[in-house]
């Protein structure tokens, strides 16, 4: 008798902006929503660690293949830190491994913030996804072993002093963009002020090009459970998505006729006419009737395919 094949998901496509509550890791909470939207496949754009909250967006079906596009794109994230201690894992989570009775006022938080705005060399913390010669950081941490990573450029848009609701904490907003640990921001202005600190709460309130107003609570999904009827379900959770195009809004847009879709969906690259198109770009991306394409490079007068969308 022959082995019966894996059962598929639904070829369904676009993104879910989740609210991640705190708690619940990033992995599983991409495992969540493939199995609620019976998804074919799916991923996420960018880490959200588990005691932080908020924004994950995750990408179904076609729609992950636009998932490097948002994982460049700057994130806002809004966090709160603890002075006085220093821990392992720079955040909550972590062992205490110094500790002062110093506290910061808010004129020597404001005064190295400068220090902290544009291209800075960060070191990611101990416990990170960062690989270390094929090896996880956090694995080798867990292990006990001394995890030593280089310093990496990062670049911070701004960063704002929000407010210091008692002497022990310190709120701020931080626009950044890929590749930033908020924990190591903690850690460093900790070091650097002379009393420690690690995040005692941290929010992701913005991944571009998703807003905050598109955010979907997992409660909110999870609450359809309760509908019986499998394709009412399914309809229900479908109108929470945004068509993969959103995720593109950065790149130049082409228009084109139903016939160069069909070309562009061949691999076939097509020829572009008219004073608007682009003279020559890396990234552009072609929509027929408002759908999603292909996303390629504009060259010699022609749109050529590198990913194309199926109808």
């Amino acid at each position: 008798m022959g082995r019966r094949g894996k059962k598929k998901g639904r070829p369904i496509s676009g993104w879910l902006v989740l609210g991640k509550p705190w708690d619940f890791g990033s992995t599983e909470a991409v495992s969540k929503i493939k199995w609620l939207f019976k998804a074919d496949k799916a991923g996420h754009a960018g880490t959200l660690d588990p005691l932080a909250s908020g924004m994950l967006p995750i990408a179904l079906g076609e729609a992950t293949k636009t998932v490097p596009y948002v994982m460049d794109g700057r994130k806002i994230y809004e966090f709160t830190v603890a002075w006085g201690e220093q821990r392992t894992t720079d955040d909550l989570e972590g062992e205490v491994t110094e500790s002062s009775d110093q506290r910061p006022g808010r004129a020597a938080i404001e005064a190295l913030l400068p220090n902290y705005t544009g291209v800075i060399e960060q070191v990611p913390p101990a416990f990170s996804a960062v690989k270390i010669a094929g090896e996880r950081a956090y694995d080798m941490a867990r292990s006990g072993e001394v995890v030593e990573i280089p310093s990496r450029e990062v670049e911070i848009h701004r960063i704002t002093l929000l407010s210091c609701p008692d002497p022990d904490h310190a709120i701020f907003e931080v626009e950044c963009g890929k590749g930033t640990y908020v924990r190591a921001l903690a850690r460093d202005f900790g070091r650097d002020l002379g009393c420690f600190g690690h995040i005692s709460a941290l929010r992701r309130t913005m991944v571009v090009p998703f807003s905050e107003d598109q955010m979907v609570p997992l409660a909110d999904l999870t609450a359809l459970e309760e509908i019986e009827d499998d394709a009412e379900r399914l309809a229900a959770l479908d109108a929470f998505l945004v068509p993969a195009g959103e995720a593109l809004a950065g790149l130049p847009r082409i228009d084109i006729s139903g016939d160069q879709a069909h070309r562009l969906r061949m691999g076939n690259p097509i020829i572009l006419r008219g004073r608007d198109a682009p003279v020559a770009t890396d990234d552009a991306c072609a929509f027929n009737a408002g759908v999603l394409v292909a996303i390629g490079e504009v060259a010699g007068g022609e749109f050529r395919p590198r990913r194309v969308f199926k109808a």
